[in-house]
């Protein structure tokens, strides 16, 4: 079995090394790049199953990278941020990156969401492979899991992101259950979350704006005010 492959982009080289190092000691291939432009070729040539990716960088910084990444991949992306300033956090959410963390960061801590990330991955591979077949509905949106493919009104296929698709289908599956953050942040991103709850109200914000025909009055994923998010029973009437 090949091993899973982890892209790491960071100018810091202490850093890198240290996190290689981390990595492999995890049983991971590990790629380097020390700017944007780097990154880029590096990811097209090895192909990650993961990537790494540093807001500042040289030449091309995060932010475009990770846009520029999600133009052809849903390969997921865990950013890392020197600031601590939340819209720097939101703005690396908005472009699609999955996850992020501030530096200095803890290096267990981000191996666990390394490993919540690839798990999650890994089951819905090997359902796909077992010809698992499960389909959930709100209204005319289809959301095939094993395949991690979303339709909306039989036809149109959906572009989005493994963490979004995650929220989606967890939604999905309890239509009219109400999740908490904290909640949704346990079951789709795969550990407990110490800070802020932006993080899953970004995702929810992105979500409605690539599955809702009106996004400034939801129709699938609904808001719970002060209590979180759920799927709508029913969707729009066509």
């Amino acid at each position: 079995m090949s091993k899973v492959r982890i892209l790491v982009v960071d100018d810091e080289p202490s850093l890198v090394k240290g996190l290689k190092l981390s990595l492999e000691l995890e049983g991971y291939e590990v790629l380097t790049a020390a700017d944007g432009r780097q990154a880029l070729e590096v990811f097209d040539h090895g192909r990650p199953d993961l990537v790494v990716l540093d807001l500042m960088l040289p030449e091309l910084d995060g932010l475009s990278v990770c846009r520029r990444l999600r133009e052809h991949a849903s390969t997921p992306v865990i950013m890392l941020t020197a600031k601590a300033d939340d819209v720097d956090k939101v703005v690396g959410l908005e472009v699609g990156a999955d996850d992020y963390l501030t530096k200095p960061f803890n290096t267990r801590e981000l191996l666990a969401r390394i490993r919540a990330i690839l798990r999650r991955v890994q089951l819905e591979r090997q359902a796909a492979g077992m010809g698992q077949e499960r389909l959930l509905r709100i209204g005319d949106l289809e959301i095939d899991v094993p395949r991690r493919r979303v339709r909306r009104g039989g036809s149109a296929v959906l572009d989005l992101t493994p963490t979004e698709f995650d929220l989606l289908a967890c939604l999905a599956a309890r239509p009219g259950r109400v999740f908490g953050r904290d909640e949704l942040l346990r079951t789709v991103w795969g550990y407990e979350y110490i800070g802020d709850d932006r993080t899953v109200d970004v995702h929810v914000r992105r979500l409605r704006e690539k599955i809702e025909p009106d996004p400034s009055r939801p129709a699938y994923v609904m808001t719970s005010w002060g209590k979180g998010y759920y799927a709508a029973e029913l969707g729009p009437a066509r």
